[in-house]
């Protein structure tokens, strides 16, 4: 009797809830039927047959079908369920609520479903996911009119009632989609059509729940908990489903018909590939609002995203034909830049104290977490990243550029230290996900490289004129660059250099002809630092850079020039056993002598860094190449000229052999040798003034080395006359004198003995100067003058002998009081006099107008201050500062004349001040004493840009030079095949040449006449001295041509 009752009961409740028209009333009966126990299986069929056909009539014709399908195999229990469940869904109306009753009704209804839906009743699934997609786009409709409500106490609580219902809803779908993976992917196209239209349904609602999130206020955390489990469910439903398919089977199965088997695979394929697109879609939407909030649905924002990646991930063999991942990919790298971009917008208002590392940190780290996404999604569709390779590059570019300038501002050193930490080594990787891929064809590989690292790009860039860097307006400004404009953009300049050392610095795990296509763009990096901007930068600037390996890897702040040299010696290690070796090498042999300072200290220290570490083959194959070179190019004119090749090569030899014994004897044995030739000695005195190191030499070379330098300079100052001017013409003249002259410079030899004989020396060349000579005896006084004045100023112990009063004497005479003081040969060696009178202040002087010494000291004084060349003014004011630091003299301001070059001010150039040089005295002296300021500053950054524009002039007057000598010389070898005559010339040009010597000889004894007659007239004097000597030299090169031909 108790079970018929409850059948009995069982039945009147469905009937008494499908006849019923009052909400209240179905709300009671909807909780009775939830609380009502489950009835044996014998017990239910005549309520199944009953309610079947009482609820049929408000399903479609597919419901229909499942119903009369549960009827015949009686399956009772299930279709108890079944019954409960269309109920249910016959009373959830599409329209949203008016009032609170229908949110009630609502509610009860989904506490049924929530009670059988862990049944375990796979029969009934498919009516638990119709209700949950009537419900989802329910609560969806109701949610955005909640969002709009007013704040009325009846509202809130309506509003309240709804989040409950919001939530079991998420749960009810939540255990729906788990029931779903336990069930076997269906067959039939109907079944999968409500799962789709399921999972379509419930991502919407999360993003529906996102969007207005800011209306759910005490159930937030709550949905949002509930919502991140519904998104893991369906990630879990699209795993399980993908590993159910033999997808093997599918790339290989042949078209059949239909109807077969084959047939019922495909449609299972087709399911599960929608599922997962709509998934994958959805879920970008949903990252996409939670990354726009601002950080509270951080939760949502991560499981968003890592879905997308798990989905691209498993599907990967047909997410390519059903996905645009390159869209994926773009959608990503905006999102990367946009919290840079307010970043960059925030800090470019007025910056009174520094970033916080918290601030920083919560700046970054979106852009961490999107450019991390956009890494694993490159790596595993590296084809499709490369789609889009401008915008991968443009977002590399942009993230290199945003580095640089954060360094810059001290304020920002913080922002810039995790900057580094967190976006650097990732969009390396994102960069390398296209490199190393061995999907993408190499061809495309060097195609992206020559996107980043263009010559055509750098030449435009550099067209354009000069940009200083305004380091908050280039901070916004570098994320408002297009791809179209990326290529001539200058503002990316410093971005390209900086990313180029990130690569130099991650090559390791770079593919063999990556590292050769980026050996061969080092030939671009130079030409990048000719650019006045990076110049300045590179010098002025200091970065972070990761130092250490693992969990002790710190940053440290180096200047940007160090940082790239050691990015480049990273790189030669890198490539040292590979083919891109040998395109190492030929940039380095090619660019021995780049015309720009900066390029070539760079290649010199990779030379040396080379030689350092190269096996010791290696090491003397270069040698012997050089030394060999320096044979070819000695010349006994050139040795004394800085700039000559003979010179330049001196010095790299020098450099390379530099504290290595082995290395040095070699150069010595190969220079010297055991012959004593004019030539030898040439080369050898070009090593001295470039610093050959003796000390380097092993003992018993050393030793010879310099006792031969010493008794080579006895040797000639003991027989030096003027009789050996006329005799020997060479250039190489005085080569002792200069030999000696380098090596006390270098504090390489040490002589004691040879006061008398030097100070003799120094004034037998001045006297010989003074009086009128042929110019190529002018020549030779001039350069042993020079010699000369070096060895006393490296000789301290001179200056206190009493014959060294009378040096100065014959000084003052010959700079400040003689017809000679305004020649060109002896403006050459004011450099040499700047180094001597820094000396003085090592000798006893009276501060008297009486003492000849201390007058000729301050006239020489004067004229050296009076010089204009910014270089002169250099050695003036520090030879007078290590005078005044040493000296005894109180009366400082005696040595300064008034119209002191440092004493103008530098807009009008007219006006002369004491207090303005004594100001630029103490700077100057200040700045040589003090430590070394690596802070970048404006001013500091505004010169060094002046002075690269110059610089990167000169670069390119050498370049055409360079162009039109190979032009010419391709004519002229053209000529030399026609005719290899030799051209003799008119007899009237010989004559005319030599009239023209006769006549400078007659205008210079008319100008001494007219000196001992009329000194009143000494400036229109020293006037036709300096044009006449001009004359001079035109008047020698023409009778040089003529001779030749």
């Amino acid at each position: 009797m108790e079970r018929k009752s409850s059948s009995k009961e069982l039945q009147n409740l469905l009937q008494a809830i499908k006849s019923s028209d009052v909400v209240e009333s179905r709300i009671e009966l909807f909780d009775k039927l939830r609380d009502f126990d489950l009835l044996e299986k014998s017990d239910l069929a005549p309520v199944i047959e009953c309610l079947t056909v009482s609820s049929i009539l408000h399903l479609d014709a597919y419901v229909r079908c499942l119903v009369l399908f549960y009827m015949l195999f009686d399956a009772v229990i299930e279709g108890v369920f079944f019954l409960a469940l269309t109920t249910s869904w016959t009373f959830w109306e599409d329209f949203t609520c008016l009032d609170i009753s229908q949110c009630l009704l609502n509610k009860s209804i989904l506490s049924v479903a929530a009670k059988y839906v862990d049944s375990g009743l796979s029969g009934c699934l498919v009516q638990f996911l119709v209700l949950g997609t009537k419900a989802s786009g329910w609560c969806g409709k109701h949610l955005k009119m909640t969002a709009m409500s007013t704040e009325e106490s009846q509202e809130e609580e309506h509003s309240n009632l709804f989040f409950q219902l919001l939530l079991d809803l998420l749960s009810l779908s939540s255990a729906s989609t788990v029931a779903l993976t336990r069930h076997p992917v269906f067959i039939d196209n109907a079944s999968a059509a409500i799962v789709e239209r399921f999972i379509l349904e419930q991502l919407n609602l999360i993003k529906d729940v996102v969007s207005e999130f800011k209306t759910i206020s005490s159930f937030g955390s709550e949905i949002l908990k509930a919502a991140q489990t519904l998104i893991d469910t369906v990630m879990r439903l699209c795993k399980g489903y993908f590993d159910a398919v033999n997808w093997d089977l599918f790339d290989s199965r042949p078209e059949k018909d239909e109807n077969n088997i084959d047939s019922e695979r495909a449609n299972i394929m087709n399911h599960v590939t929608n599922i997962t697109k709509r998934s994958t879609e959805k879920l970008c939407e949903l990252g996409i609002l939670a990354g726009n909030d601002g950080g509270s649905l951080v939760t949502i924002l991560n499981v968003s995203w890592k879905g997308v990646v798990t989905l691209l991930q498993q599907g990967k063999r047909v997410s390519k034909e059903m996905l645009s991942v390159q869209d994926i990919i773009v959608t990503l790298i905006s999102l990367v830049n946009e919290p840079l971009r307010c970043a960059a917008e925030a800090w470019s208002s007025s910056l009174k104290e520094n970033i916080s590392l918290t601030e920083a940190r919560r700046a970054f780290l979106p852009s961490k977490f999107y450019l991390t996404t956009v890494v694993k999604i490159s790596s595993l569709y590296p084809c499709q990243a490369y789609l889009v390779y401008k915008e991968v590059t443009l977002c590399v570019l942009m993230i290199s550029t945003f580095k640089v300038l954060l360094s810059y501002e001290k304020l920002l050193n913080t922002a810039s230290e995790v900057f580094s930490e967190l976006l650097e080594k990732t969009s390396m990787d994102l960069l390398n996900s296209l490199l190393n891929s061995t999907e993408v064809k190499q061809e495309h590989k060097f195609k992206l490289l020559d996107w980043l690292f263009s010559d055509e790009s750098c030449s435009n860039s550099m067209h354009e004129g000069s940009i200083i860097f305004s380091r908050m307006t280039s901070m916004v400004e570098i994320f408002s660059v297009s791809c179209e404009a990326m290529s001539e953009a200058r503002l990316l300049l410093l971005g390209r250099v900086a990313l180029f050392h990130d690569l130099l610095r991650y090559s390791m795990v770079l593919e063999e002809d990556i590292k050769i296509k980026i050996t061969r763009k080092f030939r671009w990096f130079l030409d990048m630092l000719v650019d006045e901007d990076v110049y300045s930068f590179v010098l002025d600037l200091q970065i972070p850079v990761p130092y250490g390996s693992g969990k002790a890897q710190e940053l440290v702040w180096q200047p940007m020039f160090s940082a790239l040299l050691h990015a480049l010696k990273t790189f030669m290690i890198v490539v040292s056993s590979s083919f891109a070796w040998e395109e190492l090498e030929v940039f380095l042999l090619e660019n021995l002598f780049h015309p720009h300072f900066l390029c070539r200290e760079i290649v010199m220290e990779l030379w040396c860094f080379l030689v350092r570490y190269a096996e010791m083959d290696m090491v003397n194959s270069i040698i012997d190449k050089l030394c060999s070179l320096l044979k070819l190019l000695e010349s006994p004119e050139s040795f004394l000229v800085p700039g000559s090749p003979l010179r330049k090569v001196a010095r790299i030899i020098c450099l390379l052999a530099n504290g290595t014994t082995p290395m040095a004897d070699r150069v010595y044995s190969s220079v010297v040798g055991d012959g004593r030739s004019q030539l030898s000695s040439v080369m050898y005195v070009a090593l001295l003034l470039e610093g050959f190191p003796l000390n380097s030499l092993s003992d018993s070379i050393r030793s010879t080395a310099k006792e031969k330098i010493i008794t080579d300079y006895f040797g000639f100052i003991g027989s030096f006359d003027d009789e050996m001017l006329t005799t020997c013409s060479s250039g190489a003249f005085g080569i002792p004198v200069h030999a000696l002259s380098a090596s006390l410079r270098a504090q390489q030899v040490s002589i004691s003995d040879v006061d008398m004989k030097t100070l003799k020396f120094l004034v037998a060349i001045i006297r010989n100067f003074r009086n009128p000579v042929e110019k190529i005896r002018k020549e030779h006084y001039y350069k042993l003058l020079s010699g000369t004045l070096g060895i006393v100023s490296n000789m301290k112990h001179l200056y206190k002998s009493d014959e060294m009063e009378g040096v100065i004497l014959e000084l003052q005479t010959l700079f400040v009081s003689a017809p000679a003081a305004s020649s060109t040969q002896l403006y050459q060696c004011i450099p040499y006099l700047a180094l001597f009178m820094g000396g003085l202040g090592d000798m006893e002087m009276t501060e008297s107008d009486d003492c000849a010494k201390s007058s000729a000291v301050w006239e020489l004084y004067h004229m050296l201050f009076r010089e204009r060349h910014w270089a002169l003014v250099h050695l003036a004011i520090e030879a007078f500062g290590y005078f005044a630091a040493r000296t005894s003299c109180n009366q400082l301001w005696r040595f300064v004349p008034q119209n002191a070059s440092l004493s103008y001010d530098l807009m009008s150039g007219n006006e002369a001040s004491e207090k303005r040089f004594m100001s630029d005295l103490k700077a100057f002296l200040e700045k040589e004493t003090a430590l070394l300021n690596t802070t970048p500053s404006m001013e500091q950054l505004e010169l060094l840009v002046t002075e690269g524009m110059t610089l990167k002039e000169m670069v390119q007057k050498v370049s055409r030079i360079h162009i039109d000598a190979t032009e010419c010389e391709s004519m002229e070898i053209n000529v030399d095949i026609v005719s290899k005559k030799r051209r003799k010339l008119p007899d009237g040009i010989s004559r005319g040449m030599e009239l023209l010597q006769s006549g400078l000889k007659l205008i210079g004894g008319g100008i001494s006449q007219w000196q001992e007659n009329h000194f009143e007239s000494s400036e229109l004097h020293d006037k036709f001295l300096s044009h006449l000597s001009c004359l001079e030299d035109v008047v020698s090169h023409l009778t040089g041509l003529a001779g030749n031909d």
